[in-house]
């Protein structure tokens, strides 16, 4: 890996980190229930550098994350961790696959259905054990994440557009 790269990742994941902590702050009408901003920059990460360059952002971001506020491999951790590296690998495979089939939008989508049924199924498997539970909520938070997915996923878009231009009139 080159060191401009290296750069690329740390500065990628303290902005990935900053959404995160700026998200924390934020008031949720459910305590788990969280928006993923941090997954507009795994997103643009995914689609300008590639799914090594996004996958390392998103590990640094959630262990970081959870360094800092002291959740470190605790159950908030392990849903974190599980859900993150599903989403970035669901998106990047399916990136990989069907370059020009799914834009930003349908990568994030793709991303967010992965990301609610790995720690759906997490929840599961380590803390819940009790299906009509994750039955009962699954809906809720398949809903949820297709709106938190389609909103970061134009806001990716946004400003995957706007970096490109940026770059643009640099090189000219």
């Amino acid at each position: 890996m080159q060191s401009q790269d290296k750069y690329r990742i740390a500065l990628l994941s303290a902005y990935a980190l900053a959404l995160h902590g700026f998200e924390s702050l934020l008031p949720t009408p459910i305590p788990w229930l969280r928006l993923g901003l941090a997954n507009i920059i795994t997103l643009t990460t995914l689609i300008l550098y590639g799914i090594r360059a996004a996958l390392m952002v998103t590990l640094i971001r959630v262990v970081l994350a959870s360094l800092f506020t002291g959740t470190f491999l605790g159950p908030a951790f392990i849903l974190s961790l599980g859900g993150g590296v599903i989403s970035t690998l669901s998106m990047g495979i399916v990136s990989s696959l069907m370059p020009r089939l799914f834009g930003p939008v349908g990568l994030s989508l793709i991303g967010a259905l992965f990301h609610n049924s790995a720690q759906l199924f997490l929840a599961y498997v380590i803390f819940i054990q009790r299906i009509e539970a994750i039955l009962f909520i699954s809906p809720v938070i398949i809903f949820l994440g297709t709106l938190t997915g389609s909103v970061n996923g134009i806001v990716s878009d946004m400003l995957i557009k706007n970096l490109k231009k940026a770059d643009e009139k640099i090189q000219n």
